[in-house]
């Protein structure tokens, strides 16, 4: 950072850099200065400092708090100014892997390590190949590292030789494809640095919600004489340059948002809406679908969507005394046509004898125009998603709901979060960069099989074929066992 024929250019600014040269003086056990002495107390917790460094660190910072950065320039100078190659066989290549919860985020630090190296021609010289495509955004040098952007994917993470994991905001990675991703993930990296020695897992995000890995790590060791790093600043503190003003502004809008964005705390007014072990409790193993059954009514809700960045579901239900029982489960994932998904619904529904749905306002008419071409009358939900998702909360901690065996639903209910607005109001929703498509569709027939005897006789007479005539006293058998 102080050589003029390296990095000097990019940190002329150097009050903006007080914290940053802190805490990469304490990642890397340089000696601190006692201004740097100060800061390291007040960001770590702890008195002891590791004269040895850290090969794992967790930074809970405020946004623009120059984490994308300091991230990059850590990269770059593990890549090119230490000795790897002799951990490596023959043919291997060791990988700086740059983990978000998107490409095109993680690309902002790939693009900073680029602009790093071309800045410097001696280290331009260790450009190999630069690979900038769709599913392949990668680094290689000559001394055998490669730089590599990844996805938050268990899956895709695996097998690697791993001289450095730089993990991006993975307080806002998805939810959806597996129980707890930021720990798989994690778990998936750590065996590719066992055979590194002075390999590093860097974890920076600004905090969310109090769970998942950041606030476990945070939890166990910030305060703590421990191996494992927690630097906790707000923004001001890491980069002095942004606007009191701003964050004044944006505390006086929404205290409980700016005090995460800016001042690095963990939200208190966003909490689990539901455990994990009570959604599991409600599930029959192994069970995936429930077939079509005479004499039962049934009843179905659909999340629509317009096909392109959420999921279309569908769900299929039926009342067993007390108990709202999940028949069948079905999602068509985007990209797709609209008109076809209803189609696939429709033949569903019409298997179940199914004619009258619910679903919610999304599009306005067009799921009640495409659902009526096939017969099918589409009504608009009587209640918000925030309130079937309130509803659905008793049923299930009391075991009053039968769940099919849908990992995917199981993982969206349990990453739903419960949110106090500043008026005091709870709301009920996915969490950001997460999807609740299927989990709302389940919500939605519960709550319209619980309302089954709120519905007057009439409703009732008019989904059964009567025949033309009065109903019999069998009809008014099969009625109160529908639930009437």
């Amino acid at each position: 950072m102080d050589d003029e024929n390296l990095f000097a250019p990019h940190f002329d600014n150097a009050e903006s850099w007080v914290a940053w040269r802190a805490f990469l003086a304490v990642l890397f056990g340089y000696p601190l200065d006692e201004q740097q002495r100060e800061l390291f107390r007040r960001c770590t917790g702890r008195e002891h400092i590791n004269s040895e460094g850290h090969h794992e660190a967790w930074m809970v910072i405020g946004r623009r708090g120059g984490k994308s950065f300091a991230l990059a320039l850590i990269a770059v100078f593990l890549a090119c100014f230490e000795d790897w190659q002799q951990y490596l066989g023959p043919g291997e290549r060791g990988t700086i892997m740059i983990v978000a919860a998107d490409r095109k985020q993680a690309r902002v630090i790939m693009r900073y390590c680029k602009g790093l190296l071309a800045s410097v021609p001696m280290l331009a010289q260790l450009i190999q190949r630069d690979r900038d495509g769709v599913s392949d955004i990668s680094l290689d040098l000559s001394n055998r590292v490669t730089l590599e952007v990844h996805t938050a994917s268990y899956r895709t993470t695996r097998g690697y030789t791993i001289v450095a994991a730089l993990l991006d905001e993975l307080a806002f990675w998805p939810t959806d494809d597996s129980a707890e991703p930021d720990r798989e993930v994690i778990n998936a990296i750590r065996p590719g640095m066992i055979n590194v020695p002075g390999s590093m897992l860097l974890c920076a995000s600004s905090p969310y919600a109090r769970r998942g890995a950041l606030f476990d790590a945070y939890q166990r060791h910030y305060g703590q004489d421990s191996d494992v790093l927690i630097w906790k600043a707000d923004t001001r503190t890491m980069n002095p340059s942004v606007s009191q003003a701003i964050i004044d502004k944006a505390y006086e809008d929404d205290p409980a948002s700016a005090s995460a964005e800016y001042g690095a705390q963990f939200r208190s007014d966003v909490e689990s809406y539901i455990s994990r072990d009570a959604i599991a409790a409600c599930v029959s193993v192994d069970v995936r679908e429930r077939p079509p059954l005479p004499n039962i009514a049934y009843r179905a809700f659909v999340d629509p969507s317009g096909g392109r960045s959420d999921s279309m579901a569908l769900a299929i239900a039926h009342r067993d005394g007390n108990i709202s029982v999940i028949d069948a489960i079905r999602e068509v994932r985007p990209p797709f046509s609209p008109e076809s998904a209803v189609g696939e619904f429709a033949q569903l529904l019409k298997g179940y004898r199914v004619n009258r749905i619910q679903g919610d306002r999304y599009g306005g008419e067009w799921p009640v125009e495409q659902f009526r071409k096939h017969g099918i009358v589409y009504e608009t939900a009587p209640k918000p998603k925030s309130d079937l998702y309130r509803d659905l909360l008793p049923l299930v901690n009391s075991k009053l709901v039968d769940l099919v065996d849908h990992p995917k639903l199981v993982n969206q209910l349990a990453s739903l979060e419960r949110r106090t607005a500043r008026g005091g109001r709870d709301s009920i929703d996915h969490a950001p960069g997460a999807h609740d498509d299927i989990a709302n569709a389940v919500s939605g027939v519960v709550g319209a099989i619980s309302a089954v005897g709120k519905f007057d006789f009439e409703f009732w007479l008019d989904d059964r074929d009567w025949n033309g005539g009065a109903p019999s006293s069998d009809d008014l058998l099969w009625f109160l066992r529908a639930g009437g």
